[in-house]
């Protein structure tokens, strides 16, 4: 555990004032910060006289980074940037951010930190399964595992035989991915020959999708192992903004490295540490692309006591979901979150889950398809009538809404090699 992770808060808070200051000066350089930060009486970065001045500055959003596509947010010339991320971009303009080589030293640094703090060590062997590319989770903690002094295995996603192959040739202790590809793992494990006591496997490092607890004892239940929850996006880099430690008791954020703060959704006003909100953050160590107040849309909330590893960077909660995720199905408004906490809590489930939202004449209809257990899914009509119909009657109950449900076979629903496809929202654009 290193210094600054339980240095005392008021020594935290001092850290974080310097190097807002330092931030709001690179911001300074940047087009789009440079017009926004002017409008307010900011043209230099000792006009941040205290933390709660950052509350002057107006939120950035997803449409001010689109906006500002493809340099608007850069703060330094191109021939001292080595790296930029990008969404897919392929609904619209994508979102850019670049990095120089102080920014990717002090990402490897946090993901070194992150993947420490869950108990991996030296002698682990770490098995990444997250895609490369644009998409930042594979670059993240591939190079935060090399500078923790792991054994890195860059599998990438997808081909579930070579990855089986790979955890059983290298020993593989820990591995890095998203949850719902370590269930499909699960469940091609007999088909694949793997048995658990051929495997070396330890820990599970997941993330890039919200996945609830429930679904996180049933990956440690399947594999014997344990399963840590991290957090990131690649508008703050990607992995490595908040991590679970070996007491699993949410995740931490690293404050030397991120201003957070938790909004309410309707008066934008911060909510005191408890109440669940919108994640709201500010980079604090990186110089391209610095951005200040990215409102996240992620919905959680702030532990109000310290965890018991004794670090003192403050910890979120699980996420219920994402603003824009949220379905409003006749009027009720529904997390997808809620709908799989329901689901995986029964142990007649399987692996796999697909919601879908349908338009029947004025009303949607909501549909949740769900893999069973192979024990499970016989001949008897009768027993699975009488699942769907529990199902159904626990679905009602969580969110007041009764859905269809249909129960498949194992291996009947579609699986992604990169983030789940969960939600499919088939209703007519207005």
């Amino acid at each position: 555990m290193t210094a600054v992770e339980t240095v005392p808060r008021e020594e935290l808070e001092k850290l974080q004032l310097a190097r807002l200051r330092e931030t709001v000066g690179h911001a300074l350089k940047t087009p789009f910060y440079s017009r926004r930060l002017g409008r307010i009486g900011i043209s230099r970065p000792e006009d941040i006289e205290s933390l709660e001045d950052l509350k002057k500055i107006p939120y950035t959003s997803k449409d001010d980074l689109r906006s500002a596509f493809p340099y608007g947010m850069l703060s330094m010339p191109l021939d001292d940037v080595v790296r930029l991320h990008a969404s897919s971009g392929t609904t619209g303009t994508p979102t850019v951010i670049y990095h120089n080589q102080h920014d990717l030293d002090a990402w490897t640094a946090l993901s070194a930190r992150s993947i420490l703090c869950t108990g991996a060590r030296r002698r682990d062997v770490f098995q990444n399964m997250m895609t490369y590319g644009l998409f930042t989770g594979g670059l993240g903690l591939h190079y935060g595992a090399e500078a923790a002094g792991l054994l890195v295995i860059p599998a990438s996603s997808g081909n579930t035989k070579r990855q089986f192959k790979l955890m059983r040739d290298f020993g593989t202790t820990v591995v890095h991915a998203t949850p719902s590809y370590m269930l499909h793992l699960a469940s091609r494990m007999e088909a694949e020959g793997i048995r658990l006591e051929d495997l070396a496997l330890k820990k599970a490092l997941v993330g890039a999708e919200p996945h609830s607890e429930d679904i996180r004892r049933k990956i440690e239940e399947l594999f014997s192992i344990d399963v840590y929850n991290s957090y990131g996006l690649s508008e703050m880099n990607g992995p490595g903004v908040a991590f679970e430690c070996v007491f699993k008791q949410g995740m931490h954020v690293w404050e030397d490295n991120y201003i957070m703060e938790i909004i309410d959704r309707e008066n934008l006003e911060q909510v005191e540490d408890g109440e669940y909100g919108e994640l709201v953050l500010t980079t604090l160590c990186r110089q391209a692309t610095p951005l200040l107040r990215y409102r996240t849309r992620d919905i959680t909330a702030v532990y109000p006591d310290q965890c018991p590893c004794g670090r003192t960077h403050r910890r979120i909660q699980r996420f219920t979901g994402r603003t824009d995720d949220m379905l409003i199905i006749n009027g009720v408004n529904v997390f997808p979150s809620q709908i799989e906490e329901v689901i995986m809590a029964m142990p007649e489930i399987g692996t796999n889950y697909q919601i879908v939202v349908q338009k029947m004449g004025a009303l949607d209809k909501l549909i949740v398809k769900t893999e069973v257990g192979k024990n499970i899914f016989t001949d008897d009509t009768r027993d699975l009538k009488a699942l769907s119909s529990r199902i159904a009657e626990n679905l009602k109950v969580s969110i007041s809404i009764n859905p269809t449900v249909e129960l498949h076979e194992p291996g009947f629903l579609p699986v992604a090699e990169g983030k789940a496809v969960r939600v499919l929202d088939q209703r007519p654009r207005m």
